[in-house]
């Protein structure tokens, strides 16, 4: 901080801190193969933004998909996975981040024998939570609390 920088508290938010047992989890649809747990979303950062932890089955899959106006990040926490991103198939590990811009027609899969973990942010929001709120309500296992708490 410079010496003409001056602190002040007439601006200051006062933070939103969650843990994983605060997450509200959702299947999009019944017959879906992810889960998605909301982190923050607009309701709570007060800006167009959705972040949540999506969770993949074996074998799961988002279904194809593309955003408007959106950019969607993900960052593999754990697990293998397969990105297909305007026909091109991007091998996925934990570690690797993608960006997939708007208008850019992708899916995501689980190709691991255990389940895929990924942190998802998407800007803005593009009715995003709304879709994943209007989903069927789920519960995170001793699995995901583990993940998502790095106790493995």
């Amino acid at each position: 901080m410079s010496a003409n920088s001056k602190l002040s508290s007439d601006h200051c938010m006062i933070p939103v801190i969650k843990s994983p047992e605060d997450y509200q989890v959702f299947r999009i649809t019944p017959q879906d193969t992810n889960r998605l747990a909301i982190v923050f979303d607009s309701s709570l950062a007060e800006d167009s933004l959705t972040v949540c932890v999506e969770i993949f089955d074996p074998g799961g899959r988002t279904p194809t998909h593309r955003h408007n106006f959106a950019v969607e990040m993900f960052f593999i926490l754990k697990g293998e996975g397969l990105a297909i991103c305007d026909g091109k198939d991007i091998p996925l590990h934990a570690g690797d981040s993608l960006l997939v811009r708007p208008t850019g027609i992708h899916e995501i899969r689980n190709i691991g024998n255990s389940r895929l973990y990924a942190l998802c942010f998407m800007v803005p929001n593009e009715d995003f939570s709304e879709l994943i709120r209007s989903g069927v309500a789920e519960r995170l296992d001793e699995e995901d609390l583990k993940v998502l708490r790095s106790t493995f």
